[in-house]
C-alpha cells in the first residue's frame, strides 16, 4: 500500500501553525513573511536569475549607449559636412585669391552662418581669419592642419575639449580650370577649418541612457518575480520528497510521493519510491525473521524449563550426599549441580529478554524505601561484607522493586567479577532524580570494550567462553531502566577509579502518578 504526498499536507500544517498561541508563534519576520533564505536553494536560485538579469540588462544598455552614440554621432557628423561642404562650395566663388586678410574674415563669417553659429577660421599663408576672433582656436589641431594639406577632401576630426564634444573640420579651396576658387582643381592655398559643437548629440544619447537605466529595476524585479515562481514550481516536488524523506526515515515505510512529467525530478520521484518500496520489504522480511527468531527463543526457553527444573531438583539431591560418594563419582554431581544452574540463569535471562522484545513486560510499581531495598539486595546474595554502600535515609521512589533488584544485582555483581575492590554502591536524588552508581577500583573498560558493555550475548574477554555470565546482564539491567523511563550510563574514565555505572531513572514520589 503507498501513500501520496499532497497539498493537503501543508495546508494542515499552516492550519495548526495559524491555531497555535501567540507564544509559540514568536517567529522571525524573514519566516512570517515566508521570504527565502539567500543559503537555500531557492534564494540561491533567484540570486543567480537576478544577477543574469541584471548582467544581460547592464549589457544591453552597453551595446545600446554605443551604438546609439555611434549613430547620432554620425549622422551629425554627416549633416556637419554637408554642409560645410555645400557652404564653402557656395561661397568660394566670392573670394579672390590671391586673398587679403578682410575678404578672408569676410569669408569665415558667411561660411559660420549656416553651421549653426560654429567657430570658422580661414587660413592663407601666414594670414588667419576667424568668425570669432575671440574663440579658443586650440580644437583645430596640428593633425587636422596637417591632414588638410594634403587632401583636396573635407577632413574630420573629434575632439574633446573643456569636457565636451566637438567636430573639427578642415578643408582646402580648390580653384576651377580659369584660375578662380571654387572649383575642383589645384588647391588655391586657402584652409577653411569649422569647429561644431556636439554637445546636443552627446545630451541626446545620455536622455537615452538615462531612460534605459530607468528601466533596469523594473526588468530585474520581474526577473526576480519569474526566478522566484519558477523555483517554487521546482522546489515543491524537492519539498514533498522532504517530507517523505523524514517520514521514511521516522519508520513510515509505506510513504510514498508522486511522479509527474519526465524530468529529473519525477526521475527522482520515481527512484525514492522504488528504494522506499525495496526497503520496506527488506524490512518485513527482516522483521519476520526476527519474530521467528524471538518466538524461537521464547518456546526453546520455556520448553527447557520443565526438564531443567527436574534436572535442578536432582543435582541438587546429588550435591548433597556427595560427601558420600566415590570421590570421581562427587565431582561429577559437584559439576553437573554447577552447570545446572548456569544453564538455568541462561534459561531465564532468555526468557526475560524475549518477553522485552515482544513488549510484554510491565512494571509493578510500589513505594520503595532506596536504603532498604539496596541493602536487601546485598544481603540476598551475600555481598555485604564485599561492598561498601552509601545509603542516606529517607529516599522513598515509586518503582518495580524487583526490576531495581535485578539492576542493582547485574551491576554489583559485573563490578565484583570484572573489577577490584573496594566496591560502591551510592544512592542519590536530585532535581528529580533518582541515582544509584555502582563503582569498582579496577583498570576500567578498554574503549572497544565499552562501547559494547550493554550488547547481548558480549563478553569482554572472547576467550573466556566458560565465564559465569550469560552475557546479558547488562543487557538485561538497562531494558529495566528503559522501563522505567531512565537509563544507564558509563561513565568516562578517571584516574585512581575503575568502571563506574549510574542508573538515573525519574524520581516518582508518593504523590507521584
Amino acid at each position: 500500500m503507498s501513500t501520496t504526498e499532497e497539498s493537503t499536507e501543508e495546508t494542515t500544517e499552516e492550519a495548526a501553525a495559524a491555531s497555535a498561541p501567540a507564544a509559540t508563534r514568536r517567529t522571525p519576520l524573514r519566516a512570517r513573511l515566508r521570504l527565502p533564505r539567500l543559503d537555500g536553494l531557492r534564494g540561491r536560485l533567484i540570486i543567480t536569475v537576478v544577477v543574469v538579469a541584471l548582467i544581460s540588462a547592464v549589457t544591453a544598455t552597453a551595446l545600446a549607449y554605443r551604438e546609439s552614440r555611434d549613430a547620432v554621432l554620425k549622422r551629425a557628423q554627416n549633416a556637419a559636412v554637408e554642409d560645410f561642404r555645400n557652404r564653402v562650395n557656395n561661397l568660394a566663388a566670392e573670394l579672390d585669391v590671391p586673398t587679403d586678410p578682410r575678404s578672408m574674415g569676410r569669408f569665415a563669417t558667411d561660411v559660420s552662418s549656416g553651421l549653426r553659429g560654429a567657430l570658422v577660421v580661414a587660413q592663407y599663408r601666414d594670414y588667419t581669419a576667424s568668425s570669432d576672433p575671440s574663440a579658443d582656436r586650440s580644437r583645430i589641431t596640428a593633425d587636422l592642419r596637417a591632414t588638410v594639406r594634403t587632401r583636396t577632401q573635407v577632413s574630420i576630426q573629434r575632439v574633446e575639449h573643456g569636457g565636451k564634444p566637438w567636430l573639427a573640420l578642415g578643408a582646402p579651396v580648390l580653384l576651377d580650370s580659369a584660375g578662380r576658387a571654387g572649383g575642383s582643381g589645384q588647391p588655391s592655398g586657402v584652409e577653411i577649418f569649422a569647429v561644431v559643437s556636439l554637445a546636443d548629440e552627446e545630451r541626446d544619447t545620455a536622455d537615452l541612457v538615462r531612460s534605459v537605466q530607468s528601466g533596469l529595476l523594473p526588468v530585474v524585479l520581474l526577473a526576480a518575480v519569474l526566478a522566484l515562481l519558477a523555483a517554487r514550481t521546482v522546489l515543491r516536488p524537492v519539498r514533498k520528497l522532504a517530507r517523505a524523506t523524514r517520514r521514511l526515515a521516522t519508520g513510515e515505510l509505506s510513504i510514498r510521493v508522486e511522479e509527474k512529467g519526465r524530468d529529473e525530478l519525477a526521475e527522482l520521484a520515481h527512484t525514492f519510491n522504488e528504494t522506499a518500496g525495496a526497503l520496506e520489504h527488506s524490512v518485513g522480511e527482516l522483521r519476520e525473521q526476527e519474530a521467528l527468531a524471538r518466538r524461537f527463543v521464547a518456546d526453546v526457553s520455556h520448553e527447557l524449563r520443565t526438564p531443567l527444573a527436574a534436572m535442578t531438583i536432582v543435582s541438587s539431591v546429588l550435591e548433597e550426599d556427595a560427601d558420600q560418594l566415590t570421590p570421581d563419582t562427587a565431582h561429577a554431581a559437584r559439576t553437573v549441580s554447577a552447570e545446572t544452574a548456569k544453564l538455568t540463569r541462561l534459561v531465564d535471562d532468555l526468557i526475560e529478554i524475549s518477553r522485552f522484545d515482544a513488549r510484554a513486560v510491565a512494571l509493578t510499581v510500589h513505594s520503595v524505601d532506596m536504603a532498604e531495598a539496596v541493602r536487601g539486595t546485598l544481603a540476598a546474595r551475600g555481598w555485604t561484607d564485599r561492598v561498601e554502600a552509601d545509603l542516606p535515609p529517607g529516599i522513598r521512589a515509586r518503582l518495580d522493586r524487583r526490576r531495581l533488584d535485578v539492576i542493582v544485582a547485574n551491576l554489583v555483581g559485573n563490578a565484583l567479577r570484572h573489577g577490584a575492590p573496594p566496591v560502591t554502591v551510592t544512592v542519590r536524588a536530585a532535581d528529580d532524580w533518582l541515582t544509584v552508581s555502582v563503582a569498582d577500583h579496577g583498570p576500567g573498560l578498554a574503549p572497544e570494550v565499552a562501547r559494547h558493555v550493554f550488547d547481548r550475548f558480549y563478553k569482554a574477554d572472547s576467550a573466556r567462553s566458560r565465564s559465569e555470565g550469560s552475557g546479558l546482564g547488562m543487557a538485561i539491567a538497562l531494558e529495566n531502566a528503559r522501563l522505567h523511563g531512565g537509563t544507564i550510563e558509563l561513565a568516562p574514565p578517571a584516574p585512581g577509579v575503575g568502571a563506574v555505572f549510574t542508573l538515573q531513572i525519574p524520581l516518582r514520589t508518593e504523590s507521584a502518578s
